[in-house]
């Protein structure tokens, strides 16, 4: 009987590390992402000569939000058809060189999470931003996964803390902010509600020079994210005032971003693919 208690006891210590195990696996990916092999080679890509030039960038070495990211695909293929865009699609992190980069009119981090491009692809897209290009994220492009100080400050502009595990699903209406870009917000319904995975940041972009398009009333969602024993005190949001929509000029170029856009719903919400739409044309100028 006590050999059966035993054997049955290190059953139970044997699952629990196995599950403990995975889970420390599963948030390290997604605050740091895993290794991955940074593509060096250059693409073939052949670039229409009368047609703005934009790069969809999905490539993932953290979490994945592989619903939103194949659903945004089609939207953005249609979106390029009727504004006869060229858009060049890859997870391939070998386009960031500096000849092809400046053959774009904007590069978009679609849900692009973990440290996927290298140091130096990295600053030949902060060159290219700096000197008249511009970078768009969505959602998980903002995330804390991808450990880079220039990315923070010029698109994101402040550190990703967490979302909501209470209640990582909430609906709240979104709020056009009374200073933003006309051009922006452009064919956008004043009433506009939207279930999304809401983002808290360590600081609020308003602070830190970004102009805001869209907040919601960050009094209005639970932020709760307390972990026991992992992070115990992440129950703090941003206050009433919580952006969710930004931009700002970097050097000759700009940065657009919004937290927004955590599954594929978002890209069958009207108001949100305008959002983008309207940010891709404020981005390369049109």
């Amino acid at each position: 009987m006590k050999k059966a208690i035993k054997i049955i006891l290190w059953v139970i210590l044997g699952i629990a590390l196995i599950l403990g195990g995975l889970f420390a696996g599963f948030v390290y990916k997604v605050k740091n992402g895993f290794p991955v092999f940074y593509e060096t080679d250059i693409p073939k890509i052949d670039f229409p000569a009368n047609q703005s030039a934009i790069l969809l960038f999905s490539k993932t070495s953290g979490f994945r939000h592989g619903g939103s990211i194949e659903a945004s695909k089609k939207v953005f293929a249609e979106m390029a058809k009727k504004n006869n865009w060229f858009l060049y699609e890859t997870e391939d992190g070998g386009v960031f060189n500096a000849e092809q980069l400046a053959k774009l009119q904007t590069v978009i981090f679609n849900n692009s999470t973990g440290e996927v491009i290298n140091d130096e692809q990295k600053k030949a897209l902060e060159n290219y931003v700096e000197n008249g290009g511009s970078l768009i994220g969505i959602h998980g492009a903002g995330d804390n996964s991808h450990h880079w100080p220039w990315y923070v400050q010029n698109l994101t502009g402040a550190e990703f803390s967490h979302h909501s595990l209470k209640m990582p699903f909430e609906t709240t209406a979104i709020l056009t902010d009374n200073q933003a870009d006309s051009t922006l917000v452009l064919g956008i319904n004043k009433d506009w509600k939207r279930a999304d995975e809401w983002y808290v940041f360590l600081e609020n972009p308003r602070q830190k020079g970004f102009d805001i398009l869209y907040t919601i009333n960050g009094e209005s969602i639970d932020p709760t994210a307390n972990i026991p024993l992992i992070a115990p005190n992440k129950n703090f949001g941003m206050g009433k005032d919580h952006p969710v929509a930004w931009h700002k000029n970097t050097g000759k170029g700009k940065t657009f971003y919004t937290s927004m856009g955590h599954d594929e719903t978002a890209w069958k919400d009207e108001n949100f693919v305008k959002l983008i739409e309207n940010g891709i044309k404020w981005a390369i100028k049109e």
